[in-house]
């Protein structure tokens, strides 16, 4: 189960991130887009509206794994289960006139879905600290071992 504090952690790393970047996989490879992030606030879930005519909707029917990732005055990579969510309630709470406007409809549109990100893990790379990661980078590049001054963190979600 989740630990608050590293629930905490993630929700104000991506907090005013307003879009992330959600990766599926196909046969091909991997691939890439951006989404709009949901004002809502992170609980160990991720949420993202999409429409079923989207090649994302399609690859997460075949593959659920996922990862998404934030850039802002950090850098935070999810990985995660995706799951379709068609829930009509759902749809409704975190619904906007943003995404009316962006997605030219409603959200009671049955085309309309949402992408539920079940976290299972999180790494991040905090910029905030300018001496640390001076340090950080003066001894890679010098060749001196950087343990005891990470700059990055993993949180297992399980």
């Amino acid at each position: 189960m989740m630990n608050r504090d590293e629930i905490k952690t993630i929700r104000e790393l991506i907090k005013d991130i307003d879009t992330a970047m959600l990766t599926t996989a196909t046969e091909e490879g991997l691939v890439s887009r951006p989404m709009k992030t949901q004002e809502v606030e992170f609980d160990g879930d991720l949420w993202f509206f999409t429409k079923k005519e989207t090649n994302k909707y399609e690859e997460i029917l075949h593959n659920q794994d996922v990862n998404v990732a934030y850039v802002g005055n950090s850098y935070v990579s999810i990985r995660g289960v995706a799951e379709i969510v068609e829930d009509l309630g759902k749809k409704k709470q975190l619904w906007s006139k943003v995404y009316e406007k962006i997605m030219q409809t409603s959200y009671d549109d049955p085309n309309v879905i949402l992408i539920k990100v079940n976290v299972e893990a999180a790494e991040y790379w905090e910029q905030g600290n300018l001496i640390k990661n001076m340090v950080f980078y003066y001894k890679r590049m010098t060749g001196q071992s950087s343990r005891g001054i990470d700059i990055n963190e993993t949180v297992e979600f399980n």
